[in-house]
C-alpha cells in the first residue's frame, strides 16, 4: 500500500534484571516485581498490508500451531477490535530462543500491534494498545511501552526506570523451559518480601525462579556455575550472573562490548551465546519514531 511495507520491524529481547514473586491471586495469577531491560538483539518482522482482509503468516514457527502463534493472535485481536477491513502478510525472521525467558513471543505480539496500528492507520495510543496486549500475555504491555520498566502486579503496573546500559553476555542453554510449568510448580517461592526501586538500584534483587529451574535443568545449572566462577569475579563485570525470567537464558553484564565478547570467546564451544547492548529505549520505539518522521 505504501513504501513502509516490507520494512523490518524489530521485536527485541528483554532481560529481567531481577524477578520476585510476592504472592498469588485467587485466580492463579502470580504477583511479581521485576525490572525489564531491552537488548539491541531482535527478531525481525516484515509486514505487507493486504486489502482483502486476510491475515497470513508466511513463516510458521516449528512446534507452534498457527492458531496459538502470538503473531497471528495479535494481528487478529487488533483487527477484531478495530474492525478494519485490511489484512496483512507477516514474515517473521526469528533469532530469539523459544523458552529462553527473553520474551520472544510477547515481543513478537507487541511489534505486530505497534506496527499494524501504524500501517493500518488505526490511531490507537500506547495505553490502548497495552490494554489490548494484556489479553495476550502479561509482558506484552511492557514491550508496547518500550522503555526500561519497573513492573508489579501481574505485570500490568509499571513505571519507567533509568538503568545502566552495559554489554550483556547471554548464554542460551539447549533446553526449552516452560513458563507454565515453572509457575505451577508447588516448590516455587511465592512469598518474597517486596523491595523498592531504590533497593534494586542499590543492588538488591534475585530471580525467584532460578533455584527451581537449576534443580530441574542440568544445562542451566552448568551455565550458571561456569558464569559465576569465571565472570562474576572479573573487574569488568558490572551485573552479576543471573537467569532471566523463567529461564533458560543466563546473562551477566560487562563494562564494554570487548569485555562481553572476550567472555564469549572463553565459553565451552558447544554453548550458544551472543553479546548485546542493554538499552533503556526499545529498538521498536526507535523504529516507530523513525517511520513517523
Amino acid at each position: 500500500m505504501d513504501n513502509l511495507n516490507n520494512l523490518d520491524w524489530p521485536a527485541p529481547a528483554k532481560l529481567n534484571r531481577f524477578l520476585h514473586i510476592t504472592g498469588q491471586r485467587r485466580d492463579g495469577y502470580h504477583l511479581l516485581q521485576t525490572v525489564f531491560q531491552f537488548l539491541d538483539y531482535s527478531d525481525q518482522i516484515v509486514f505487507d498490508v493486504r486489502t482483502d482482509g486476510e491475515i497470513k503468516l508466511l513463516s510458521p514457527v516449528n512446534g507452534v500451531e498457527e492458531e496459538e502463534n502470538l503473531v497471528i493472535r495479535a494481528a487478529r485481536l487488533l483487527k477484531k477490535n478495530s474492525r478494519t477491513k485490511l489484512g496483512v502478510d507477516i514474515d517473521l525472521k526469528k533469532i530469539l530462543p523459544m523458552g529462553g525467558g527473553m520474551g520472544g513471543g510477547s515481543s513478537n505480539a507487541a511489534t505486530v500491534m505497534v506496527a499494524l496500528n501504524y500501517l493500518w492507520k488505526l490511531d490507537y495510543n500506547a495505553v490502548q494498545l497495552a490494554e489490548m496486549g494484556l489479553q495476550l500475555g502479561a509482558d506484552v504491555p511492557v514491550f508496547i511501552h518500550g522503555q526500561s520498566t519497573w513492573a508489579e502486579g501481574v505485570g500490568e503496573k509499571f513505571q519507567d526506570v533509568i538503568l545502566d546500559e552495559p554489554w550483556f553476555c547471554v548464554i542460551v542453554p539447549a533446553v526449552h523451559v516452560s513458563t507454565a510449568e515453572i509457575f505451577s510448580d508447588p516448590q516455587l517461592t511465592r512469598n518474597t518480601s517486596p523491595i523498592t526501586i531504590s533497593d534494586f538500584l542499590e543492588g538488591k534483587g534475585t530471580n525467584d525462579c532460578e533455584s527451581l529451574v537449576v534443580s530441574r535443568y542440568n544445562e542451566v545449572a552448568e551455565v550458571i556455575h561456569w558464569m559465576k566462577l569465571h565472570v562474576d569475579s572479573q573487574s569488568a563485570c558490572v551485573v552479576p550472573t543471573r537467569m532471566t525470567g523463567t529461564g533458560a537464558c543466563v546473562f551477566a553484564g560487562l563494562a564494554t562490548e570487548q569485555d562481553a565478547k572476550q567472555v564469549i570467546e572463553q565459553l565451552p564451544e558447544h554453548w550458544q551465546s551472543f553479546a548485546a547492548k542493554g538499552l533503556n529505549e526499545s529498538p521498536l520505539q526507535k523504529k516507530l519514531k523513525e517511520v513517523m518522521r
